[in-house]
């Protein structure tokens, strides 16, 4: 399917849709968390998306906002493609949200429907819903509110399946929002093209590891995240099976009944993965022992293609029988590769995964790329870097180091910031906060941050200047330091008087996070009484942190508090 001629997801998806339809039975979708429910098939998805856009039209015109609060699950999908058929918006909402991200957005999206799966998560933001906004729930939770199993069920449409052809590539086709400097979220404005466009670059990547069997993805990151926002429709272009994991908690049982080809993720999950089989390896004794240290050691040599010589070649042939065979089929038995985004993997960990029989791709993208810039190549995996930008964008460095992008997978601009906009985009080119270098084989490497968002392991941005100044609200707290890049939660450094201010500063803490979202709570703090200062070289003339000299001084005891 040429993705440069089509004009929307919608086309995208009915028209692989159309081309499945000899198979209407197809397997399309599964949630692992509803056992009583089989697949959806690839013609019953799409006559649900057609009876919700129908439903829609009558409360939706061309660019209105639709909020959708939702675990993953099948109603995902059919829910936002239903939305983009009736003209609209869509606007995805983490299920982790605090009460304030939840009332600043609705605000400031201003949408006219709301979708939320079930009563919990209604809850959650009833009372930042107007009288003007038409609330939906995907469950049956009430006589008030319609449902969406209530409307697929109550129309059965039989009519010739349509999309919507009156989008362009240009227009909108979701509102993503991700945190800012500033505290509150910007509204990244995504188009169908750059969805489409990131599609293109994805599908060069993939056709190596896609054969003539159907691929099989399980999808556990948040469908709000722009990642997987936009894996959907790889999927969609792949003809694949998706099954919906339960849980995190439950990720490795569920990767044992759906047997995925390709798994998408963040480096959360792939350090996790390795703490659990590394620590199984150092429990193996004598000759396993022995084993496995050749198969990480001439799995990592085969990966920097250093030659083998004829021994290690025979060694080699029984680690691949007799260790990465086996790890394997701990995964399912048809695992072709993990991709691996939306924060950085640690070098070590993908050197180790890729050693022992687990194919591991990192890429590098941000939600105003839609969200993938580059992404490393099977067969051409070079751990050090996020691989080759995509041919469907240009990348340079800019004087200072920065990376730039530009392409039609670039965002139109934050909803409703110009300001914001302009300081991020200058002559087409995003301005990506981060430093890189091309490498001689055409490589994208990242080197620093230019920008101070804290990225987590779990791929998500935090302002850590957010968190500082509502910690410095307390009056026993003169100055505080937020880290946790590439960690899965966040500590601090907090300025004080003296330790007997230590419980106070806990109770303090301990209601502030009350009020910040799941991935802004500050769970261990250090206490010191040095301040930051011009002086010492840990403040700007401008009285701005100088992160990199705190760090230096004070990164041990940081990481002692993880």
């Amino acid at each position: 399917m040429e993705l440069s001629k089509l004009n929307s997801l919608v086309e995208l998806f009915f028209k692989k849709s159309h081309q499945i339809q000899s198979r209407s039975d197809k397997p399309f979708l599964r949630w692992l968390k509803d056992n009583k429910k089989g697949f959806l098939s690839w013609k019953e998805v799409t006559q649900n998306v057609q009876i919700l856009s129908e439903y829609l039209k009558n409360n939706l015109s061309k660019g209105d906002r639709c909020v959708l609060l939702s675990e993953n699950r099948p109603e995902w999908l059919i829910i936002d493609l239903a939305v983009m058929n009736a003209g609209g918006v869509t606007v995805p909402l983490f299920t982790t949200y605090a009460e304030k991200d939840y009332e600043y957005i609705l605000n400031d999206c201003k949408p006219k429907i709301c979708i939320v799966s079930n009563n919990t998560l209604l809850n959650k933001i009833k009372k930042f819903i107007s009288n003007e906004i038409k609330v939906l729930s995907i469950e049956n939770i009430s006589d008030k509110i319609e449902s969406v199993e209530n409307i697929l069920n109550k129309n059965n449409s039989k009519s010739e399946l349509v999309f919507n052809k009156n989008i362009e590539r240009k227009n909108l086709a979701c509102i993503i929002y991700t945190s800012g400097t500033t505290g509150n979220p910007k509204g990244v404005m995504l188009s169908h093209g750059g969805i489409l466009s990131n599609c293109e670059g994805a599908q060069e990547i993939l056709k190596s590891l896609v054969t003539n069997d159907t691929p099989t993805f399980l999808t556990w990151l948040p469908l709000s995240h722009s990642y997987e926002h936009t894996v959907q429709y790889v999927q969609i272009l792949l003809g694949a099976k998706v099954f919906y994991a339960e849980s995190l908690e439950k990720l490795l049982l569920n990767i044992a009944i759906a047997k995925p080809t390709i798994m998408t993720a963040v480096p959360r999950f792939y350090q996790n993965l390795f703490s659990k089989i590394s620590f199984n390896f150092s429990k193996q004794k004598g000759l396993k022992k022995k084993l496995i240290n050749k198969t990480i050691l001439l799995g990592v040599k085969t990966l920097n293609r250093e030659k083998l010589n004829f021994n290690e070649k025979i060694v080699n042939y029984l680690c691949e029988i007799l260790v990465r065979r086996k790890v394997k089929n701990q995964f399912g038995g048809k695992l072709k590769a993990f991709v691996s985004g939306g924060g950085a993997l640690d070098q070590k960990i993908g050197e180790f995964l890729n050693s022992i029989g687990l194919p591991t791709l990192q890429g590098y993208g941000l939600t105003e790329t839609s969200p993938v810039v580059s992404c490393n190549i099977p067969g051409k995996i070079k751990i050090e870097t996020v691989g080759p930008p995509f041919r469907t964008n240009e990348v340079k460095i800019a004087e200072d180091g920065e990376i730039l992008v530009k392409g039609e997978n670039v965002m139109l601009g934050y909803w409703g910031m110009e300001k914001e906009t302009d300081e991020i985009l200058k002559d087409g080119w995003l301005h990506t906060g981060d430093i890189g270098e091309i490498t001689s084989e055409g490589n994208l490497k990242i080197t620093d941050r230019k920008k101070e968002i804290i990225v987590n392991l779990g791929g998500d941005n935090i302002s850590p200047s957010k968190i500082e100044n509502l910690l410095c609200l307390n009056d026993k707290i003169k100055q505080s330091f937020v880290y946790g890049d590439k960690k899965t939660y966040l500590v601090a450094l907090i300025v004080t008087e003296g330790v007997e201010n230590k419980k106070e500063i806990e109770i303090y803490l301990e209601n502030l996070n009350k009020n910040l979202s799941l991935i802004e709570k500050v769970k261990r703090f250090k206490l010191i009484t040095e301040e930051f200062t011009i002086e010492n070289g840990m403040l700007t003339p401008t009285l701005k942190l100088r992160r990199k000299k705190i760090l230096e001084k004070y990164k041990q005891d940081l990481e002692k508090l993880y």
